[in-house]
């Protein structure tokens, strides 16, 4: 598991450690900027990479090739970085290499990798393979392919035409240049985790008018003798014998169970100044044995002076509950043939100004530079396309009065009256571009009749026993005007295998649509008082990402992996590969 922060008011609730079975889906704000801002961000997995070929191209006279393999990760910028080389395999033409490449894999970035085999000359045998100079090395091929490629395939192994460099001026054909196969897997440690319940007695009062509210803070202790957070627990008001909901530390999260953690308890403060109450230091064998032995730690708080003598606390620390298991991951439910369904659904209110005049949202540019709708769509559908294996996405619209119609709150974008699907993000732009020019721009903004579409889709693909998860994209450029509609939606589709992504575009006021996010307060209620089972919005102004070094993809999509572990692990989903 990994650190999942964010900015909210409150800092009231847990960050990280907690079950995606038992999330509320609520963040922290008073502790989360201090854990951005030392390097905590979002989850995670190590994927080890092997490699093979086939009937690569003889480039010896007298012997085989001697191959050896070149991986580049390819950034957002079009920079090229090499990361990884295989050792050299003498004379073979279809090389197992032994060599893995570990890297970890992002689900919100697109991880390009780039692949290129060479021929080492003989002279250059005794040379270590850091040290030699590609350029002296014959090329025996090049491939290319993102990272999400590979773990979505059922067996994580991807073969790839290798691509010969002299080849791409002459010829279109690469049959002659071998195959290269890559093959992934998930690092087993990052599957581990221990589930423990805490709680303290005979806490003191750090409070003049009431008892201490307090929280813990679970650290990692590095080998420079810094600690590096790696949970909080929600804060428990006015209470001296406290007992906090559970809290999962994945294995490898903390390097192992040997590892020194330090468990600090605070006393909350609105203003972020927080008080420590006491600390112990305690490795997880530690901790197994205060649950079996169901013994307590004596807090403690470090004094200065000349002996460094700690001052031992009456307050103590419980271990209620330790319990060691294996939870599935996101990667795993993949290889166990899920997919991630994309929707979107555009809206097209009159607030977004004439689609024909440069000022307005929905212009399309003749130089081929891309509106915000346009970016959204193209930033959010590259990454999810890969997860989707028939690549048909339900695409509508809303807000608009199609030619000779009323207006319509949820309109196909293709203009059909049957179906909703497209083919591929080039369907949906082409299909939006020509949208612009069948419709009126309209009002009000209501997102209940595309949210009650989605995920009557989801209900269906439920009732079917169907592997997916739907994604609805909502891109909109003002506040929702049907707010507790919406929420009444949201609650009822908390249930069902969907997540839900909105982009606000252009200079509205947002802050209303923050209530949507339960990143950002409460879980939702509906309007019959029904509170939402879980978290599936995700929310995110455009304009606050779009010149920064985090990209709309990555500001959006962070949540979505946990969403779907919320919801298969809260039903008990196993992935069955």
């Amino acid at each position: 598991m990994g650190n999942c922060c964010s900015d909210v008011s409150g800092g009231m609730s847990a960050v990280d450690g907690t079950s995606a079975s038992t999330a509320t889906g609520n963040q922290n704000d008073a502790v989360d900027w201090y854990f951005k801002s030392r390097g905590i961000y979002a989850p995670f997995s190590q994927i080890e990479l092997s490699f093979s070929a086939t009937n690569l191209r003889d480039r010896d006279v007298f012997s085989k090739s001697d191959p050896m393999l070149v991986v580049c990760i390819k950034e957002r910028d079009g920079a090229i970085t090499e990361v990884f080389r295989t050792e050299v395999v003498l004379n073979s033409l279809n090389p197992k290499w032994i060599r893995k490449y570990t890297i970890t894999y992002h689900f919100e970035v697109i991880q390009t990798l780039l692949f290129h085999v060479f021929d080492v000359d003989t002279q250059f045998h005794n040379v270590e393979v850091k040290m030699l100079k590609l350029e002296e090395q014959q090329s025996l091929g090049e491939a290319s392919c993102a990272l999400s490629e590979i773990v979505t395939k059922r067996n994580r192994s991807l073969t790839l035409d290798l691509v010969c460099r002299e080849e791409y001026v002459t010829s279109t054909h690469s049959q002659h240049c071998g195959k290269l196969t890559v093959h992934a897997e998930e690092i087993f440690s990052s599957k581990t985790t221990v589930e423990m319940t805490l709680k303290c007695l005979d806490l003191e009062s750090k409070d003049l008018f009431s008892k201490s509210d307090p929280f813990l803070v679970i650290s990692k202790l590095v080998e420079s003798g810094i600690s590096i957070p790696v949970c909080k627990t929600e804060v428990l008001k006015n209470d001296l014998n406290p007992t906090w909901k559970p809290v999962f530390l994945n294995i490898q999260q903390v390097g192992s169970k040997d590892s020194p953690l330090v468990i600090e308890c605070f006393n909350f403060n609105s203003n972020g100044k927080h008080d420590l109450i006491g600390k112990v230091q305690k490795s997880l064998v530690d901790l197994e044995k205060l649950h079996s032995g169901r013994e307590g730690e004596h807090l403690f708080l470090p004094t200065v002076g000349h002996d460094y003598q700690n001052k031992i606390l009456k307050g103590r620390l419980f271990v209620e509950k330790f319990s060691e298991n294996v939870q599935h991951t996101f990667l795993d439910y993949l290889a166990g043939g899920f997919e991630l369904n994309f929707m979107v659904a555009i809206d097209f209110t009159a607030s977004n100004g004439n689609p024909r005049l440069p000022d307005s949202l929905h212009y399309i540019d003749p130089s081929g530079r891309p509106n915000s709708y346009q970016k959204a769509i193209y930033e959010v559908g590259e990454i999810l396309q890969f997860y989707d294996a028939d690549k048909r996405f339900p695409a509508w619209g809303f807000g608009a009065r199609p030619i000779d119609g009323p207006v319509s709150h949820c309109f196909n974008l293709n203009g059909s009256s049957n179906y909703c699907e497209v083919e591929g993000i080039r369907g949906i732009m082409m299909a939006y571009t020509s949208a612009l020019f069948n419709v009126s721009l309209a009002g009000p903004t209501l997102f209940g009749h595309v949210i009650n579409r989605a995920a009557l889709i989801a209900s269906q693909s439920l009732a079917n026993d169907a592997k997916k998860y739907f994604v609805l994209l909502i891109i909109t450029d003002g506040v929702v005007t049907d707010l507790q509609e919406t929420k009444d939606a949201l609650v009822k589709a908390s249930d069902l295998p969907l997540s839900i992504l909105i982009v606000g575009v252009g200079g509205a006021d947002f802050k209303e649509m923050e209530i949507l996010d339960a990143d950002k307060g409460e879980r939702l209620e509906s309007s019959t008082g029904r509170v939402a089972s879980r978290d599936i919005v995700q929310f995110v102004p455009f304009r606050d990402v779009q010149s920064g070094e985090i990209s709309i993809v990555q500001a959006v999509l962070a949540e979505l992996p946990t969403q779907f572990l919320t919801y298969m692990r809260s039903r008990d989903i196993k992935p069955s590969t």
